[in-house]
């Protein structure tokens, strides 16, 4: 099984950005934690803080994969783009979230993501991934 991560803006900040509502950890540090844990999937990672480069990886995975872990962040209240890709390809998509969006500002309530996606999972800090991943075993 072939499932690749895919982060979007500010998300290479972890650990340092509002550990009060991103916890302490940087993802590359959990990223190797998930590795371990899942030995007999084939685990890969991106991150972009760039929109366009989030719909190219979308579209170069998006036919090949087994499964894509997408963490939009603040595009997935903006980008009708983003939206787009995650229906446009074959790859089933699951919608992440570290924080609980609905508990954070109005324009968080809406996702241009989840109308495409498999299925959603938010709030449970980055066990939120490990959740994600699960849902494709």
């Amino acid at each position: 099984m072939k499932i690749i991560i895919i982060n979007g803006p500010n998300l290479n900040l972890l650990g340092k950005r509002e550990p009060e509502v991103y916890g302490h950890k940087t993802f590359e540090d959990y990223f190797s934690e998930l590795q371990f844990r899942f030995k007999d999937v084939e685990l890969e990672y991106f991150q972009s803080n760039i929109e366009g480069e989030l719909i190219t990886k979308l579209q170069e995975v998006g036919f090949e994969y087994d499964g894509i872990v997408l963490n939009a962040a603040a595009y997935t209240h903006t980008s009708v783009g983003l939206g787009d890709a995650v229906k446009a390809i074959g790859t089933p998509v699951v919608e992440v979230h570290i924080s609980n969006t609905y508990n954070r500002e109005d324009y968080r309530h809406v996702s241009y993501i989840s109308p495409g996606a498999k299925g959603v999972i938010l709030g449970f800090g980055l066990q939120s991934y490990d959740l994600a991943i699960r849902s494709f075993l």
